[in-house]
């Protein structure tokens, strides 16, 4: 195990394209961190530069404490798991996991060898698929054979590249299972690409945000959900996505196209002497009017609206209500959707309800949101004008001591299970 330090890394091609800018992370010894991101954003070329597969045009990366720009791939001791597997269809399921191994030449013996893979393959419940040739396998068990192959190694670092991409999505809901449990169990730092953003919530200690190659944000998940620090990021994360609304500054109020939002002294600071902003609102921050004055919400604003479409989905009751932009902002919110690999701006609301509302397609509803909740942006910039640093640092503390606590449990689960053997 080993930290892994990125000092201003950038990669350019020799035509020209700038596909990393000065990328500076820190990953502690034993951390899992994600690089997410759209597509194009230079989150697999990162994750090569750390293996060796692509040269660093400029700036510093140590494993370990030791610099590594210059040493082959087979010298930083790195485990990498590919999206498509990359196993050896000739070869058994034994075989292909004992690769790497026999690629030592004589490093370790026949019984070592046997030990290793066994023990890898009873982690990753293969034990009866040993005998069996990559063409017989699903595909959760041909990743699971993969990640055998990295664990074996005893590498310094586990490095994933969008590994679950080709799985159906019960069975990416598995494999996200198998690969926290494994990280947790065998305590290796590890880094993990993806464009899918419930892998980067579900399986990270922090998240790192990319976006045209440019490092956006470094936080848990729930900091980068909550504080997120820009309109990219705050767009991103989340799904459904955040909504994204005009606001109109006036003497007292924010006026939204859907309602008006008071204004508290804190927020006027933040505003400054800008007229129009750009307003976040999560689905799930509104109600049901009727269902927030049951619950006992107060506080909040409520207004009424036609809602297009419902979508119930069990756990939620998603309703689609369509509003008038601004021309000040439209421009800011296409340039966002285009980076976030969207089909283009739709001008409506998705509002998440509870589930036993009966609010249904067509209805003019009364609905709730809670002002305390909304994020403000600078229209030009994407700064997220109600950015709370020291909120989000926090959480990022408790964040840091509940992995530690995590690791600890599970390596003491670990000594317990090898003592009793």
């Amino acid at each position: 195990m080993s930290a892994i330090e990125l000092k201003d890394v950038v990669k350019r091609y020799p035509d020209g394209f700038l596909a990393v800018r000065g990328v500076s992370l820190d990953i502690a010894d034993g951390e899992f961190v994600i690089l997410v991101g759209p597509s194009g954003c230079g989150k697999s070329t990162l994750l090569r530069m750390i293996v060796g597969l692509e040269d660093i045009t400029d700036g510093e990366l140590t494993i370990g404490g030791t610099r590594m720009n210059e040493r082959a791939p087979r010298d930083r001791h790195l485990a990498m798991v590919f999206q498509n597997y990359a196993l050896y269809p000739h070869l058994t399921v034994f075989e292909n996991i004992a690769f790497p191994l026999r690629l030592t030449k004589g490093q370790f013996t026949e019984a070592q060898i046997r030990e290793k893979v066994t023990t890898a393959a009873t982690t990753l419940e293969l034990q009866d698929h040993l005998e069996r040739k990559p063409a017989n396998l699903s595909g959760g068990q041909r990743q699971r054979v993969a990640m055998g192959r990295a664990i074996v190694r005893d590498a310094q670092a586990f490095l994933f590249d969008e590994p679950l991409s080709n799985l159906d999505a019960k069975l990416r809901g598995q494999m996200r299972t198998e690969i926290a449990r494994m990280q947790r169990r065998m305590g290796t730092t590890t880094v993990y690409v993806t464009h899918d953003q419930t892998e980067a919530m579900t399986l990270g200690d922090r998240v790192a945000v990319l976006r045209k190659g440019e490092l956006q944000q470094v936080a848990s998940p729930r900091a980068l959900y909550e504080h997120p620090v820009n309109l990219f990021v705050a767009g991103f994360i989340g799904s459904p996505p955040m909504n994204f609304v005009p606001g109109e500054v006036t003497a007292d109020a924010l006026r939204l196209p859907f309602a008006d939002v008071p204004l508290t002294d804190a927020l006027r600071q933040r505003l400054g002497s800008r007229q129009i902003v750009i307003i976040g609102i999560r689905p799930e921050q509104f109600e049901d009017h009727a269902v927030a004055q049951r619950h006992g919400q107060t506080g909040g604003v409520p207004f009424s609206a036609t809602v297009d479409v419902t979508e119930w989905l069990g756990s939620d009751l998603l309703g689609y209500v369509p509003f008038e932009t601004r021309p000040e902002v439209r421009g800011k919110l296409e340039e966002l959707d285009r980076d976030l690999d969207g089909e283009g701006v739709r001008t409506q609301l998705v509002v998440a309800l509870d589930p036993n509302s009966r609010v249904r397609d067509g209805d003019e509803a009364r609905l709730w949101f809670d002002p305390e909740k909304i994020l403000v942006f600078d229209p030009e910039s994407g700064e997220n004008l109600s950015y709370d640093e020291g909120a989000a640092q926090e959480i990022d503390e408790q964040n840091e001591r509940d992995r530690k606590a995590s690791l600890a449990r599970a390596h003491a689960r670990e000594a317990k299970s090898t003592a009793a053997a």
